[in-house]
């Protein structure tokens, strides 16, 4: 029947709304689905053109309308199917981006995300954090677009160890260079982003 492999992808969707996480990519669902569509386009040329080849200029019959419609309207709902599909697991990887604060790397080290992400998903989330960087190069100095992401801070200065080296960063104090092991009481704000990535952990 016409509409059963995206009823399956909406399924899917809710399913994983329904568990709080992200199903595996259905490729072949997907493909199913676009195949589909693609057939229901060629049936509706097909009978718009076997109706109107006989008597040329003539609007198509009654019942050929029907039919043309009915192509019309499934192609119509397997695309909203298809890309409501698609734009829920685009809304949940950004929700996994603003989540890590940002962190592409953390993101995509996940293996048990990325094995759930589609060749097409790695790649927009590549190019989003591309954007939101930009972004941040040009309004760094009046807005943090990835702060507030860990709870409000109890104190200005956080007592925090070295977890990876990230090398020299520039600070309110001056630059320091994080080597792994080290320890250091600085102000929170200019390494919230290296706790949130995992290079600086507060003791």
């Amino acid at each position: 029947m016409f509409g059963d492999a995206a009823t399956g992808l909406i399924n899917e969707a809710r399913h994983s709304k329904a568990l709080d996480t992200l199903i595996s990519y259905n490729d072949e669902m997907v493909r199913n689905v676009v195949r589909e569509i693609r057939t229901l386009d060629a049936d509706m040329e097909t009978a718009f053109k076997e109706n109107t080849d006989d008597i040329p200029d003539s609007p198509p019959s009654a019942n050929v309308m029907c039919e043309i419609n009915v192509y019309h309207a499934s192609a119509h709902r397997n695309k909203r199917c298809l890309l409501a599909y698609l734009s829920y697991r685009i809304d949940r990887l950004k929700d996994s981006y603003w989540a890590s604060g940002g962190a592409l790397p953390h993101v995509l080290n996940d293996q048990d995300l990325r094995q759930k992400m589609s060749p097409h998903e790695v790649d927009f989330l590549r190019q989003y954090n591309a954007l939101i960087m930009d972004y941040r190069s040009d309004v760094l100095d009046v807005l943090d677009v990835a702060g507030g992401l860990l709870s409000p801070p109890k104190d200005l200065y956080v007592q925090v160890r070295v977890v990876r080296d990230c090398g020299t960063i520039h600070t309110e104090l001056g630059t320091i260079d994080f080597q792994k092991g080290q320890r250091f009481m600085i102000r929170r704000s200019d390494v919230e982003h290296l706790i949130v990535q995992g290079y600086l952990e507060p003791v």
